[in-house]
């Protein structure tokens, strides 16, 4: 048998961190990165980390066999942790709460690093008021084959949009292939209000951009940039600002300014540049709680909408039906509307990203004849998240395929969706 590896305790700021198994690679693909080695670069940045989640609560998405394994996500606060670490107690739109960590220094970024948590998923609220939240978050999602140059030049268009409203956005790398800009507000919205700005923002930068912005939910309906309005709904987290996202290259979700932004590459932000990066540079967002600004004219454009006879747009699927909510499925289902029903298949479910890519080739080998009339928004990649898991669905649509030539549904190629039992219970 195996001799366990002795742990590595580390003395921070005067308290005591143990860092089990450091050794045990957390990145081994291309980037060679053990988890102690993660530790010490959360440990490099704190300055620019802490700044995102110090007294938020923190939802840990654990990593525990490192970056290429499968990620679960634990929202209530392990049972032995240490007595100088603060929780605080969430509810949620279940009725259900629960005890969340709250980090306030670098002792407790170490110790959740030391979970697993390669990612940073603060809350938009402080401690002292979870009811309303003192960030509007937008994610700007590039659906599959969209260019990089698009993601940048939707982002202008919420800075530009964010100061005509009285807000400043203030921008990220998402770490992987987005961009993330985030303003802070005033804590006097509700939840409800503050996605309700952000669907109104939504709206408004695809109609500046229609040809590369969207703000529509089904991804049947998307093209270009997504603006994921959702990502303001209770209960949702976004990977904060240097942050480790599970790629090979071990990429961050860096800070910008916005001068950064027309020129920048997301591979350039990485766990061996971001530390140099900090300490030459300091945080280019260092003064954001100096910036507090007002909902009140994006909450304006959000009632003109209404007044036109725009709605509510559907809320992630894990949430109850809400008032004025259309009905809550894809048009390619909709019974009343045959017409715009898509051909989609369901080609892999797979809690491994790369599992279910590698499967869409093998469809694609395949049905080599029917691939060539795609469309580079015919590929739907899902990032789904259920109740604790996350994994990953791929679809594809034939609106373009000769229908002699369309190809039956198969059985997905895998077909791990690792929610499906839950889902079959009776609610």
């Amino acid at each position: 048998m195996r001799k366990e590896e002795a742990a590595e305790v580390l003395l921070i700021e005067g308290r005591e961190v143990r860092v089990t198994h450091p050794g045990k690679p957390y990145f081994s693909r291309q980037t060679q990165l053990s988890k102690l080695d993660l530790v010490r670069y959360y440990l490099s940045v704190a300055a620019g980390a802490l700044a995102g989640i110090q007294d938020r609560p923190v939802v840990l998405k654990r990593f525990v066999e490192g970056a290429e394994g499968e990620a679960f996500y634990q929202k209530r606060a392990p049972a032995r942790r240490p007595q100088w670490l603060r929780t605080v107690t969430l509810s949620f739109p279940s009725g259900r709460t629960a005890e969340e960590v709250v980090v306030d220094d670098a002792a407790g970024l170490a110790w959740i690093v030391n979970l697993g948590c390669i990612e940073l998923h603060p809350h938009p609220v402080r401690t002292s008021d979870l009811d309303h939240p003192n960030e509007l978050r937008v994610d700007l999602d590039p659906g599959p084959g969209v260019r990089w140059a698009d993601v940048r030049r939707v982002a202008l268009e919420v800075k530009s949009l964010l100061e005509e409203m009285g807000l400043r956005g203030w921008p990220k790398t998402s770490g992987s292939r987005g961009i993330h800009v985030n303003a802070r507000i005033q804590s006097r919205w509700t939840f409800g209000e503050v996605r309700r700005a952000a669907l109104a923002l939504s709206r408004e930068v695809e109609r500046r951009a229609p040809t590369i912005a969207t703000s529509k939910w089904w991804k049947e309906e998307r093209h270009g940039v997504f603006l994921d309005y959702n990502q303001n709904a209770k209960d949702r987290t976004t990977c904060s600002a240097y942050s480790v996202r599970p790629l090979p290259d071990a990429r961050v979700s860096a800070p910008l300014r916005w001068d950064e932004v027309p020129g920048c590459d997301p591979a350039d932000f990485t766990v061996l540049t971001v530390p140099k990066r900090l300490a030459e540079m300091g945080a280019p967002h260092a003064d954001v709680d100096a910036h507090a600004g007002s909902l009140e004219k994006l909450l304006e454009v959000a009632a003109e909408d209404e007044a036109a006879g725009l709605g509510d747009a559907p809320w992630p699927p894990h949430f109850r039906k809400m008032e004025g909510e259309a009905p809550r499925v894809a048009p390619s289902r909709a019974a009343k509307k045959p017409r715009t029903k898509m051909p989609l298949l369901v080609i892999a479910n797979s809690p491994s990203r790369e599992a279910a890519l590698a499967g869409l080739e093998r469809w694609k080998k395949k049905h080599s004849e029917v691939a060539r009339f795609f469309a580079v928004d015919d590929v739907l990649i899902d990032s789904m998240r259920g109740r604790s898991s996350t994994w990953t669905r791929i679809r594809v649509n034939l609106r373009h395929v000769p229908e002699a030539l369309r190809p039956a549904q198969e059985t997905p190629d895998p077909d791990d969706d690792p929610t499906r039992e839950w889902r079959k219970l009776p609610s």
